[in-house]
């Protein structure tokens, strides 16, 4: 007997919020096949819990995305040999919005998967530090000094960097 499940707002929620949701994956990932790949493996998690969420489904998602991040970094690091790192290449147009975010992320996968994830929820997805805790699972004094040290890994990785100029302003 075929079971028929019900996924009344699914469709919905990822035409909304599909580019964001994207987009955040993507800084966590490194890349925009493993954002897709994330963002895949997140919304099948949400959906074996369909039914059971009923509030802040994408709350849900979004912390289903950064714990496969965390998981995946985690993987990486205990076997190094089989999951090799990517060589990032500077940008290769560097008066352009876009090589400067690309140049971005490729900083921001130099950090370690605790910091990386702190910068993107507090400063990708502006959620407090409150938020940002509850959903890393850790204390407020925890998010402040590993953003603080992001942050200051950060200042270090980008110190001989040329000023790029963005015409807009956008990221």
């Amino acid at each position: 007997m075929l079971w028929k499940r019900s996924f009344d707002g699914l469709e919905a929620l990822v035409a909304e919020r599909g580019n964001a949701l994207l987009a955040t994956a993507v800084l966590l990932t490194g890349s925009r096949a493993a954002g897709e790949d994330l963002l895949q493996s997140a919304l099948e998690r949400l959906m074996r819990s369909w039914n059971r969420v009923r509030e802040d489904r994408e709350g849900y998602l979004r912390r289903i995305m950064y714990n496969l991040a965390v998981d995946d970094w985690r993987r990486r690091r205990r076997r190094p040999e089989v999951f090799g790192t990517e060589e990032r290449a500077g940008p290769a147009d560097p008066g352009s919005a876009v090589a400067l975010r690309q140049t971005l992320v490729a900083a921001l996968a130099q950090l370690p998967p605790r910091q990386r994830a702190v910068l993107v929820l507090r400063y990708w997805e502006q959620r407090s530090e409150a938020e940002t805790a509850e959903m890393l699972g850790c204390s407020i004094g925890s998010v402040k000094s590993t953003a603080s040290r992001g942050l200051a890994r950060l200042r270090d990785l980008t110190a001989t960097w040329e000023a790029f100029p963005v015409s807009n302003g956008a990221m």
